[in-house]
């Protein structure tokens, strides 16, 4: 099969919801749970994304209204983060995961990054200090640790871990 890569539109809206909906009832697919997935919260990342930042999916090359995967991440609020996208997602159907679609919508985005966007010197996103797999993806991709929210997470029954963040420089910023 082969997966292509694509900016996301605001003709996805509906298919991000499903998706999200999805990996969000899985365990440890996403750090939301299905009843925080709402169609504004889609629209808030999409708008935010397409506006301020990057949105890539991949449809399923046999169902092209299906996503199967998706990132994104977008510009910070004030001015003087402009070189900066974070609050990056990644979102991959558990039909898929293991099958190197994390990789190729991940190096998507920062090969985007680096041939197109060079008004931007860091990708930022954090990882749970117990989802070492992801760190070391994220480390493999050329992601740098840059320390630990202590207690961050709240696991429930009074338990709590660390929040890990992580940044990525593009090396063609100017």
């Amino acid at each position: 099969m082969v997966f292509d890569v694509r900016r996301s539109t605001v003709l996805d809206k509906k298919s991000l919801y499903i998706l999200y909906q999805k990996v969000a009832g899985c365990n440890g697919g996403i750090s939301r749970t299905e009843r925080e997935i709402t169609e504004k919260y889609i629209s808030n990342n999409l708008n935010k994304s397409l506006d301020n930042g990057m949105s890539l999916v991949v449809e399923h090359p046999e169902n092209k209204s299906q996503i199967i995967a998706e990132i994104h991440c977008y510009k910070p609020e004030p001015k003087l983060f402009s070189h900066v996208l974070s609050d990056l997602t990644i979102v991959v159907d558990q039909e898929f995961q293991g099958k190197g679609m994390g990789q190729l919508i991940f190096r998507s985005l920062l090969d985007e990054i680096e041939s197109s966007r060079n008004d931007i010197l860091r990708v930022e996103l954090i990882a749970r200090e117990s989802n070492q797999r992801a760190i070391a993806f994220y480390q493999k991709l050329g992601f740098k640790i840059e320390g630990r929210f202590e207690s961050r997470v709240d696991c429930g029954h009074n338990q709590f871990e660390a929040d890990i963040p992580m940044a990525w420089f593009n090396k063609n910023y100017s």
